[in-house]
C-alpha cells in the first residue's frame, strides 16, 4: 500500500506543555483521513508539522515520500492547505487572489490567469470573480480559500476544520468539493469539529486525545468498538409508551431508556432480528410506531466513550 502522509512518534512540546505525546498516523494515497480530537489534543499542532510549519521535537514523518524535516521545500511543492479561517486579501478581487498565488507558485502570468478562471468556475465564483472578497459571503469566501489551497495541482491537501461557521448549504458544498477532489486522487487530510463531517468524509478516522492517537479506523469500526447496536422506537400515541417499555424489557431484558418528552424508548441489543420481532408484538398490540429503527452508536457517542467529553462540550469548551 503507498501512503501520502507517514508519521512516526511525532512529539512537540511548547514549554511545560506537550502537545504532541508520540503520533502515529498513516494516509493511504487518494484517500481522506478525518482526524478528530478535543480542543488542545494537538490536531493543528500535528498539521502544522505536515506542513512544514513547525518542526517536531521527536519523531519522523514523510509526505508524497519526502522528509518533513530533510525535503521541506519538496514537501511544499505538493501540498495544499487551507486553515480554519480563509486566508485571502480582501481588498483583492477572487481572481486577483488566485493569480498572486499562481505568480507566488512561480507559474508564468498566462498560466496563473487560466488556472485562476479555471477554479473560479469549478467552485461556482465565475460571476463573482471580478469582485472584492470583502463583498463575498463567508460560503464564497470559504470556496475561493479552498480554490487559492488547488492553484499549484497539490497532490495533498490539509483541511484544517474548513467549514467552521457556515451554514448547512455552504458546508455541503464545500463537502461536494472534497469528495470530488478525493475521487480525483487528491489525499486529504481532514480536522473537523463536526462529527457528521468526518461521518459524511472521511474513509478513516483517527482520534487524537492529549497528544496520542487513542483511536483509529473506519466510522462503521469505531462505533462497533464503542458498543452494539440501539433499539429505537417512538409510539404514535404517547400513551403506549408503558406497553411499549414492556415489551422492549421482556425482548431484551432490560429496562429502556425513555425520552419522557419525546416518548422515545431506547435499548441496546445483541441479535437484530430482535427487530422484526418487535415489529410483530406492536403489531399483535394494536401499536403504531413513528419512529422504529435499528442503528450504531453516533459517532457524537463513540467521541464521548473515548475522550470523556462530547463535540457540543469541547465546543463550548
Amino acid at each position: 500500500m503507498s501512503f501520502a502522509i507517514q508519521a512516526e512518534g511525532l512529539i512537540k512540546r511548547f514549554g511545560t506543555t506537550t502537545a504532541l505525546a508520540g503520533v502515529d498516523l498513516a494516509v493511504p494515497a487518494g484517500t481522506i483521513l478525518g482526524v478528530l480530537g478535543p480542543n488542545g489534543a494537538g490536531k493543528t499542532t500535528a498539521v502544522r508539522i505536515l506542513a512544514t510549519l513547525l518542526r517536531p521535537d521527536a519523531g519522523t514523518a514523510t509526505v508524497a515520500g519526502y522528509d518533513v524535516l530533510r525535503q521541506p521545500v519538496a514537501v511544499r511543492s505538493r501540498i495544499g492547505l487551507t486553515g480554519q479561517y480563509a486566508s485571502v486579501d480582501e481588498e483583492l478581487t477572487g481572481i486577483e487572489n488566485l493569480v498572486l498565488i499562481g505568480r507566488l507558485l512561480e507559474m508564468p502570468k498566462r498560466d496563473a490567469k487560466a488556472r485562476a478562471a479555471e477554479l473560479l468556475e469549478r467552485f461556482g465564483l465565475t460571476d463573482a470573480g471580478g469582485r472584492a472578497i470583502k463583498t463575498y459571503s463567508g460560503g464564497m469566501r470559504r470556496r475561493l480559500d479552498l480554490a487559492a489551497s488547488l492553484v499549484g495541482r497539490p497532490e495533498i491537501l490539509y483541511l484544517d476544520e474548513p467549514t467552521t461557521g457556515l451554514d448547512p448549504r455552504s458546508r455541503n458544498q464545500v463537502w461536494d468539493m472534497v469528495r470530488t477532489l478525493s475521487a480525483e486522487g487528491v489525499t486529504v487530510l481532514l480536522t473537523t469539529q463536526y462529527l457528521e463531517e468526518a461521518d459524511q468524509l472521511a474513509d478513516r478516522i483517527s482520534v487524537i486525545d492529549h497528544g496520542r492517537v487513542v483511536a483509529d479506523g473506519r466510522a462503521d469500526e469505531l462505533k462497533r468498538r464503542v458498543g452494539g447496536q440501539t433499539l429505537q422506537v417512538r409510539p404514535t400515541d404517547l400513551a403506549n409508551v408503558p406497553a411499549v417499555r414492556g415489551i422492549l424489557a421482556e425482548l431484551t431484558g432490560a429496562e429502556p431508556a425513555t425520552n419522557d418528552d419525546s416518548g422515545l424508548l431506547t435499548t441496546p441489543v445483541d441479535d437484530p432480528v430482535l427487530l422484526s420481532t418487535l415489529v410483530r408484538r406492536l403489531d399483535d398490540a394494536g401499536i403504531t410506531a413513528d419512529e422504529l429503527a435499528l442503528r450504531l452508536p453516533s459517532l457524537d457517542e463513540v467521541f464521548l466513550a473515548i475522550t470523556g467529553k462530547t463535540a457540543e462540550e469541547e465546543t463550548a469548551a
